[in-house]
């Protein structure tokens, strides 16, 4: 069976304020050509079909257009929610849409329900694990505690166990969205830090023959049978030297994978570049830059005058302007962002307490600010779904 494996669309994204809806319709186009050109038999999406909760209308046409095109291929298509997206308003009329060969697996407690697809070998089972937040999952699954790696689990304790009741020749496809250990994280993923631990191990997902994840923005391979997608386009600077891909996974009638990366279009280069503003302006070497979107840190001892007029004479397409002069990081006149850089909020939180009381902060308090940033993060998403 041949899969194309995609996730993180954000639908609705815009990039440093620029719309990347034209970007995205492109893309998509891009994904219904590859269908056809390479005769792919599914299309996996692993969540995060939309950048928020609430997505605007522009979005919503767009995945309604794409939705249509895959269904008129016949081409069936599997996808789960993301952390991004709001399950319930992804999953509404899910039976209906099923019935053209849309799949939409939103909700946790039918995780171990899959789509069963047959090749010419037998029968695929594809199970869908949507986004799990332990806090608001750990009762679905009777989970010990609310974490990660303990829900995950015992969704996938579920998953093998309907596996187990299936023939010995039917092989497995599971699509996730989450932080797997050895994936590497961009700017652009919204935290999912529990307990202080964002990230499971792979182990978690034995058993099966392909992991289709989503989460992660750049495309990665895990072990040879998980692998991230990675977005289709860049959300962040920090994904500039990305090469945004698909990955075209042929399974065989074994369980064996062999996996292809295919391109994505790339509706302009991203470009870091790093110096004083005036060379930046005058450096000939950087003229390849000139057409790219582009984030400039400077690194001038004293702010120069005007510089986002000055470098975008030269590089039109500037979104992000980053000032960090050259100096000690204990100079008296660093930035504040240069002495936060690094540091995660809780890091942050506790060095200011420590600040104020003029002392560390104790297990007991850490796990007290660990838990308040837990609090806020499960609160802030459940409020967003419920606009």
């Amino acid at each position: 069976m041949r899969i194309l494996h995609t996730s993180d669309w954000h639908l609705g994204r815009s990039f440093h304020r620029v719309s990347l809806l034209e970007a995205q319709a492109a893309y998509l186009d891009h994904l219904v050509a590859t269908v056809r050109e390479h005769k792919v038999d599914v299309v996996l999406v692993a969540g995060d079909v939309y950048d928020r909760a609430v997505p605007p209308l522009s979005a919503v046409e767009l995945f309604d257009d794409a939705l249509h095109r895959l269904a008129a291929a016949g081409v069936p298509t599997v996808m789960i929610s993301g952390n991004h997206d709001s399950a319930r308003r992804l999953g509404v009329g899910a039976g209906l849409i099923g019935q053209a060969g849309i799949h939409l697996r939103t909700d946790p407690a039918h995780c171990a329900a899959p789509v069963v697809l047959r090749d010419a070998h037998g029968d695929v089972a594809f199970y869908g694990l949507p986004y799990l937040e332990p806090a608001l999952v750990k009762d679905v699954f009777e989970a010990e505690r609310a974490g990660h790696e303990a829900v995950l689990t015992a969704a996938m304790d579920r998953v093998r166990a309907d596996l187990a009741s299936r023939s010995d020749t039917t092989r497995s496809v599971v699509l996730a969205h989450a932080f797997v250990a050895g994936g590497e994280p961009s700017d652009s993923e919204r935290d999912i830090t529990v307990g202080g631990v964002a990230a499971v191990p792979a182990g978690v997902f034995d058993g099966v023959d392909y992991v289709a994840l989503g989460h992660l923005h750049g495309c990665q391979t895990v072990t040879d049978r998980v692998r991230y997608s990675g977005s289709p386009l860049a959300y962040s600077f920090s994904e500039a030297a990305h090469r945004k891909t698909m990955w075209l996974i042929d399974l065989d009638a074994s369980g064996t994978i062999a996996a292809e990366r295919i391109d994505c279009p790339v509706p302009r280069p991203l470009a870091r570049l790093r110096g004083r503003l005036d060379t930046l302006i005058d450096d000939p070497a950087l003229e390849q830059h000139r057409e790219s979107w582009m984030e400039a840190t400077l690194t001038d001892p004293v702010r120069p005058v005007e510089p986002m007029a000055r470098l975008t004479e030269r590089f039109p397409h500037t979104l992000s302007l980053v000032f960090e002069p050259d100096r000690a990081p204990d100079d008296p006149f660093a930035s504040y962002a240069q002495r936060l850089k690094g540091r995660d909020d809780q890091q942050i939180a506790e060095d200011f307490v420590a600040h104020v009381r003029g002392g560390s902060v104790d297990e007991q308090e850490r796990t007290l600010l660990r838990g308040a940033f837990d609090h806020v993060r499960v609160d802030d998403s459940v409020h967003e779904v419920d606009r």
